[in-house]
């Protein structure tokens, strides 16, 4: 795993690299579709889509081995540019879409991409990092309780499906970090 996880490089999308983060997006969501009404999928898929070539981010990452794109998140200043409009009282950055193609996944790709988001929030002086979720995204949400992620049950709303949960990051323990010594910042417990 270490070998891989070295192996992995974080950086902003390119503009020109819109259709391919599509695609592992869509692909990596693909595993959801049968759990959602069709139209509600629909309306996700769509949404899932478009947030590529929207507006509003702090950051749009990717992560790569050898220039093949495997993962992607999106950064938000708050809750409103993430939401678009829809505004939940969280002024400090929100990640969306977090997602690892099939082929990547439990290699630490997400990790990393969550690392490098946190090192993002820090630099713009931020005390949270918050993200949405829905439960059955169980293995999402056993990573970010990992990382030290813990609900913000005054964020969460409910869809007409599901209870939407949200999560807040503390970054008040952290202060200048590299990449070696980020999780024992975060949850020292874990160590490296």
């Amino acid at each position: 795993m270490n070998n891989f996880r070295e192996s992995i490089t974080i950086r902003e999308a390119d503009e020109a690299e819109q259709e391919a983060v599509r695609s592992v997006m869509l692909e990596a969501y693909g595993q959801y579709a049968d759990l959602f009404p069709a139209e509600v999928w629909k309306k996700y898929q769509h949404e899932i889509g478009s947030s590529v070539s929207g507006e509003g981010t702090i950051a749009r990452l990717v992560a790569e081995i050898d220039g093949d794109i495997i993962g992607s998140v999106q950064l938000y200043p708050s809750s409103e540019a993430a939401y678009r409009g829809t505004d939940m009282g969280i002024n400090s950055p929100v990640i969306r879409f977090l997602c690892v193609s099939r082929r990547a996944r439990g290699k630490g790709v997400a990790t990393a991409l969550i690392e490098e988001v946190v090192k993002r929030s820090l630099a713009i002086g931020a005390s949270y990092l918050y993200l949405h979720t829905i439960d059955m995204m169980a293995s999402a949400i056993r990573l970010y309780k990992r990382m030290g992620f813990e609900r913000a049950y005054e964020k969460e709303y409910h869809n007409g499906l599901h209870l939407v949960k949200c999560y807040r990051l503390s970054l008040s323990q952290a202060k200048r970090v590299d990449a070696a010594e980020l999780m024992v910042l975060i949850r020292p417990e874990i160590g490296i």
